[in-house]
């Protein structure tokens, strides 16, 4: 079983211009779609124990292909 990639942008609050990406590793369990249905709880629980930043976009790739995101 390998490893999907949840790739969240996240900006800080006290200065929203600065921004960067966040690699969190899910459990390969079929497809990129099913990262991305599986991705909101994950992307939640992050966002609850980072207060100072903010989530403003994400997406899932396998590890290593960033071409092959959605």
């Amino acid at each position: 079983m390998g490893f999907v990639e949840l790739i969240l942008t996240v900006c800080t609050l006290t200065e929203p211009a600065s921004c960067e990406e966040r690699h969190l590793s899910f459990v390969d369990e079929g497809s990129l779609t099913q990262c991305m249905s599986q991705a909101p709880p994950a992307i939640a629980e992050w966002a609850n124990s980072h207060p100072g930043r903010r989530v403003v976009k994400w997406r899932c790739s396998y590890p290593g292909t960033e071409g092959s995101s959605l």
